[in-house]
């Protein structure tokens, strides 16, 4: 956000907050760019055939305890959540073309 507000010739001093800067560029959050990601490598891996390798990876269950402290994320639990905030499901994975549509981010 600094490069975009140095490239628009204001700096913090001017207060002008990150939203204003986003929408006058038309740049999309970052975070919104992030999920994108996360379900399209979602979607690829959902049109897979079951026996290959990385879906052979999706039901293996990994022994021994995990690090003290917050427990994190694990990848199936934010991509649920990121299905559950998009309201869509794994069956939409099979239309390319429509899976593609449905997570593309709008840019402002």
């Amino acid at each position: 956000m600094d490069m975009l507000k140095w490239m628009c010739g204001n700096t913090m001093m001017d207060r002008i907050r990150n939203q204003e800067f986003r929408e006058k560029l038309g740049i999309a959050p970052l975070s919104a760019k992030m999920r994108k990601n996360r379900l399209r490598w979602f979607g690829h891996v959902q049109r897979k055939i079951h026996n290959t390798p990385i879906r052979r990876i999706e039901r293996i269950i990994v022994e021994g305890k995990r690090s003290r402290g917050r427990v994190r994320r694990t990848w199936e639990e934010q991509i649920k959540s990121d299905l559950y905030e998009l309201h869509l499901s794994k069956d939409v994975t099979r239309d390319r073309g429509n899976w593609r549509r449905l997570i593309h981010v709008l840019d402002y």
